[in-house]
């Protein structure tokens, strides 16, 4: 019967055989166990993720795109920063420069992307990749050899000797490989070096690493990279590469979702006492980075007339970096005073340049970002019959003007009006019986026109944006009724690469719109005062 229900095990049921119901009774439990152990370990594994994933599902995380040579610092500071900054963890994705560049343009997310090569930035930038730029330190490009140099490498030309070995990275992959190839055509060597060498390898991380290993005697990459290998290896400088000088930039992606966050750690990565340090201590020359601080706060004095054309750009610069600027408007006579008394504004935004001259000494070269005109207003019809600043010395007529102490404005109306004649009098002067107010801003001025408390005022065309409508206007046609307006940063600053950034803001293409709706003219052009 056994032998039977052996035999016939694939024909007969479980009812119809003893043996046969045991056994299925027992692959049924079998059966039962193997599913229930295979669904708790479903539930149990996690499959591994790589950094972009990661960071695609944490909200508090930031993806960053490094260049692969650059790894040991960045490595180092984004540990640190997630350790100290309300654990924000980076995640890092590594590569040579220009494949990463074309990743990012791809996948169109992540947050930083940090080039060895401050040139694909540029190029991100034209993509429209990139906002910001920050760079953080400074490379060079060497031979790098093995501790003792045995093959006596001491050019470019012994790279291609019999008997010796080289490896070079893809110049269509990697910022050296770029570098190295645009300078030994300059040289008019890249054709015999090109075709020379042993293997073209996509990260200059991978060329030192032939090094090395021994699989080949020598290879160029930046200086820096032998500094991590100072023990085993050994830099040999040579003439094609002595001005090749490149900054390792971090660009803050478009595409971020948390700018504050990205921008914050740029900063930490720039910052002496942080990113600067692991920058440092690892080969690498660092650049003047700002003070550490995750939410800084900075000061900028501004005269009154550019208050509504640079206020909305503030606030969004605010939200962006996630920083304060805390901005004192006022007449720039006032902001002068001020400075010279010893204030230290992080930047100053002048009514005029002849504002910028008494404390040029303390700031850096100024950029004259706009003009506007010195212009009459008066009520709506001109009641008086006003046609020009002759006729301020008509009867009763109120006039406002602005100080000539406390204001650009009064300074710069007392100086056109003061060689023009009216009777025995220059016209400033003359003026001065109907001067019922001096106000050390345009604004005021403005307002009290409106209310009926003055018949004309002297004011920038700048000042009357919101109001064209509710006035009228009197052009000035004698002398140079204009005023320009130079942006400096102070040269003491603790923040001179945030400050920066905040100019590159009130310059931009956005601002001038801001700018050109409120009366100004755009300039941007560099002073020299």
């Amino acid at each position: 019967m056994k032998q039977h229900c052996r035999h016939q095990w694939k024909k007969t049921t479980t009812e119809t055989c003893p043996e046969g119901k045991l056994n299925s009774g027992l692959a049924l439990v079998g059966s039962s166990l193997l599913f229930l152990v295979i669904m708790v370990g479903l539930l149990v594994y996690s499959p591994s993720k790589d950094s972009s994933e990661t960071a695609s599902q944490d909200d508090a995380s930031l993806l960053m795109y490094c260049a692969a040579g650059i790894k040991p610092p960045v490595a180092a500071s984004a540990a640190q920063f997630a350790e100290e900054v309300f654990g924000v963890p980076v995640h890092l994705q590594y590569g040579g420069s220009g494949t990463l560049l074309s990743n990012l343009q791809v996948a169109k997310q992540g947050d930083l992307y940090l080039a060895a090569d401050t040139s694909y930035i540029e190029i991100a930038r034209e993509k429209n990749l990139v906002k910001e730029a920050i760079p953080v330190a400074q490379m060079r490009p060497v031979i790098m050899v093995k501790k003792g140099n045995p093959k006596k490498i001491q050019s470019i030309d012994d790279l291609t000797k019999e008997g010796v070995s080289f490896s070079l990275a893809n110049p269509d992959a990697a910022s050296i490989g770029k570098l190295a190839k645009k300078e030994l055509q300059n040289a008019k060597k890249w054709d015999a070096i090109s075709k020379s060498a042993r293997v073209f390898k996509p990260t200059v991380s991978e060329v030192a690493n032939d090094i090395l290993l021994g699989a080949v005697d020598a290879g160029i990459v930046w200086d820096a990279t032998v500094n991590q290998h100072s023990d085993q290896a050994e830099m040999i400088e040579v003439p094609e590469f002595a001005k090749s000088v490149k900054n390792v930039t971090v660009g803050i992606l478009k595409s971020s979702q948390k700018p504050q966050q990205a921008l914050m750690f740029a900063r930490y990565l720039q910052a002496p006492g942080k990113g600067g340090k692991h920058f440092s201590g690892m080969g690498y020359q660092t650049v003047k980075g700002d003070i550490w601080d995750p939410h800084p706060q900075v000061l900028l004095f501004s005269g009154g007339v550019n208050r509504l054309a640079i206020q909305d750009t503030l606030k969004a610069f605010e939200k962006r970096e996630g920083i304060s600027v805390n901005v004192v408007y006022n007449g720039c006579g006032i902001l002068v005073g001020q400075i010279n008394s010893g204030q230290k504004p992080d930047a100053y935004f002048a009514c005029d340049k002849s504002y910028m001259v008494e404390v040029q000494p303390k700031f850096a070269l100024p950029l004259t970002v706009a003009e506007t005109d010195m212009i009459i207003i008066v009520e709506k019809g001109n009641p008086k019959k006003i046609k020009s600043v002759y006729d301020l010395v008509g009867e009763n007529i109120k006039i406002g003007i602005a100080h000539h102490e406390q204001s650009a404005l009064g300074a710069l109306t007392k100086k056109l009006l003061s060689p023009l004649v009216s009777g025995d009098k220059n016209l400033y002067d003359a003026i001065q019986p109907n001067v019922k107010t001096n106000t050390p801003t345009a604004d005021m001025l403005v307002n009290q026109l409106r209310t009926g408390s003055l018949d004309a005022a002297i004011v920038y065309r700048a000042n009357i944006s919101k109001v064209a409508d509710k006035l009228d206007v009197i052009e000035i046609k004698e002398g140079r009724p204009l005023a320009e307006q130079p942006i400096a940063i102070l040269k003491s600053t603790k923040y001179p690469n945030l400050m920066q950034r905040l100019v590159d803001q009130l310059t931009s293409d956005s601002s001038r719109v801001i700018f050109e709706s409120k009366g100004f003219r755009w300039r941007m052009t560099p002073e020299s005062l």
